[in-house]
């Protein structure tokens, strides 16, 4: 079951849901019908499905005009449970049910934004963000991983705007003050894949099957920056099998967007805080493209085993990088994501005995917005680099890994499949794998009980410079520093946050003599204005404020608002400027922000 849906997939399953939208940015939102071919497993007389904020006008059978019986109740956190009464269902046929609805204004899964909030300012826009529960808000759905379904939608919008979805598909027909679009998706997805932009945007293409969209002015600067994608696909597929998606597309969405990505199929949405200029920021592509396999093609069944989507893509994403890049580079982003990632949220945002510092999480009753952290991607990456320490070969568990993507393309999974198929594939190891503590992994809080051995190569270039920072004799020239790679730049203000206070002297000096107040660079940035707040250095909080108005990365702003509101010196300030501008803020950032206020 999945404690954040109250649909009924157990007795029916939604094979292919098809849409026709209108579009309406005066209102703020879309309306139309879903049609949604059912295949019933169990005989039952209710279809039950997950809904948010849906004004449902009427609903009746395909081929039988008499209006079915519904009723539509709140199912807090989670938003609505709409329960139509049907003829009776039985096992092993096939239905098809007709729903004509609108959206609130605006659903939670759309930021609609002016034209006046886009980078152009030419055109009104609109994006989605489903994941995780929010594909409800934009149609009546089973909304959870575990019911997956292929999809096509006809949207209608103002003549002038491209819509683009996350499937294959192009314009069909302009006429005088709407264009309509059609899309199509064959490859059965869950509901947090479905996705959709309209705007003022272009394209330009960077192989045969990778293009880049964005904004007009952004075009020519996105496409220099993830030039490499066909390239990273290729070694992708080399890792993990064959691609299966046709089109990898990436979309440079407005700087509202929440996340550093989202593996939307065909079209990957992209925050514009990787357009560094140096190509530094590109491993975020490389993690959605690992997507298209671990979490696309094999999905977690539901929230509670989130690790299974994430912790598997980020070693994914590392090993891409160690093909690419060189073996010390996996090794050093996974000390990375070990050091400076997930130690800091265990022991500084959580607590070491949360239930969100585990890999295997209780969440009923829970919004999984609320749980999201780094944990399923650092914790469960750690832990794959374990297995494969302890097993003993790195090529042989690459081969388990693609033949593990194999047999569960196209299912939704626990953790328990993963693991038995592990055992199944090693089953000359039995005595190596009874030896790793399961629980103390799996479902226990707080720090892992192994730590993984790393190559600490480039990792120990960063420690040394940042423990001359900590001592008497500061560094006075940047040679050093200007020598590392851009992750390395990061991984010394980072080790510095983590090991000691830094003078309102020493703070002044590094800011100057690494340009760090410059930097074009968002991890950079961000790692530099929290080791100002953590010192409580009040230069920097104007531009954390200022900083934290032009990005909605949650990965920023979070942290910072969460920072600024704790400091007595900057809390008024902090708390005026949010609610001044919660209007403007994607929803997703709104409501996991406004959660942080003092009480």
């Amino acid at each position: 079951m999945d404690p954040a849906s109250c649909s009924n997939f157990d007795e029916v399953l939604p094979t292919h849901y098809s849409l026709n939208w209108t579009v309406d940015f005066d209102k703020e939102l879309i309306h139309g019908n879903v049609v949604i071919d059912l295949k019933v497993k169990k005989d039952t007389s209710k279809l039950v499905l997950d809904g948010s904020g849906l004004t449902i006008s009427k609903i009746w059978l395909e081929g039988n005009q008499d209006e079915l019986k519904f009723s539509v109740a709140d199912y807090a956190p989670f938003g609505q449970k709409i329960e139509v009464v049907v003829p009776e269902l039985k096992a092993d046929t096939t239905s098809k049910v007709r729903i004509e609805y609108a959206t609130s204004s605006p659903p939670s899964a759309v930021q609609f934004l002016s034209a006046e909030q886009t980078t152009d300012k030419l055109a009104p826009y609109l994006f989605s963000q489903c994941q995780a529960i929010h594909a409800r808000s934009l149609m009546p759905c089973m909304d959870t991983p575990s019911a997956k379904a292929s999809y096509d939608a006809t949207v209608s919008v103002p003549a002038g705007l491209t819509c683009v979805m996350s499937a294959v598909g192009d314009k069909v027909k302009e006429e005088s003050d709407r264009a309509v679009f059609f899309y199509e998706q064959k490859i059965p997805i869950p509901t947090y894949l479905l996705a959709i932009v309209v705007g003022k945007i272009v394209k330009k293409d960077i192989s045969e099957r990778c293009a880049v969209w964005a904004e007009p002015s952004q075009i020519d600067a996105a496409h220099w920056e993830f030039e490499e994608t066909e390239k990273i696909l290729t070694v992708a597929e080399n890792l993990a099998g064959p691609y299966q998606w046709g089109r990898y597309d990436l979309m440079v969405l407005p700087s509202t967007f929440p996340y550093g990505g989202m593996e939307n199929p065909c079209m990957t949405f992209i925050t514009p805080t990787l357009l560094a200029g140096d190509r530094s920021l590109v491993n975020v592509v490389a993690h959605e493209i690992s997507h298209s396999w671990t979490g696309n093609l094999v999905t977690n069944a539901n929230w509670e085993h989130f690790w299974l989507n994430e912790g598997f893509t980020v070693f994914l994403e590392r090993k891409i990088h160690g093909r690419m890049y060189g073996e010390q580079a996996r090794q050093f982003e996974s000390e990375c994501g070990w050091e400076d990632n997930m130690l800091p949220t265990i022991n500084k945002v959580f607590g070491p005995t949360h239930e969100y510092t585990k890999l295997l999480q209780n969440q009923k009753g829970v919004d999984p917005d609320d749980a999201f952290s780094c944990i399923p991607y650092e914790k469960g990456s750690a832990f794959l680099f374990h297995l494969e320490q302890t097993l003993g070969d790195n090529a042989r568990f690459e081969e388990f890994l693609r033949a593990y993507i194999a047999k569960y393309a196209h299912k939704s999974i626990f953790t328990d499949d993963w693991r038995s198929t592990l055992y199944e594939f090693y089953k000359d190891k039995t005595d190596e794998l009874n030896k790793i503590d399961w629980d103390q992994w799996l479902t226990a809080p707080g720090i892992p009980p192994v730590r993984p051995k790393y190559d600490s190569t480039l990792r120990d270039m960063c420690r040394r410079l940042s423990e001359a920072w900590l001592s008497d004799s500061p560094p006075t020239t940047r040679d050093d520093f200007e020598k590392m790679i851009s992750s390395q730049k990061v991984a010394v203000i980072d080790v510095i946050r983590a090991n000691g206070k830094m003078s309102e002297d020493k703070l002044t000096n590094i800011t100057s003599l690494y340009n760090l107040d410059k930097s074009k660079n968002s991890e950079l940035k961000f790692s530099w204005l929290m080791m100002g707040i953590e010192n409580q250095w009040t230069p920097s909080v104007v531009p954390a404020l200022a900083w934290v108005l032009t990005v909605g990365r949650l990965k920023y702003c979070k942290p910072i608002y969460k920072a600024l509101f704790e400091w007595p010196f900057s809390k008024t300030r902090a708390i005026d400027q949010f609610k001044a501008n919660i209007s403007h803020m994607h929803p997703i950032t709104a409501s996991i922000i406004s959660k942080l206020l003092p009480k």
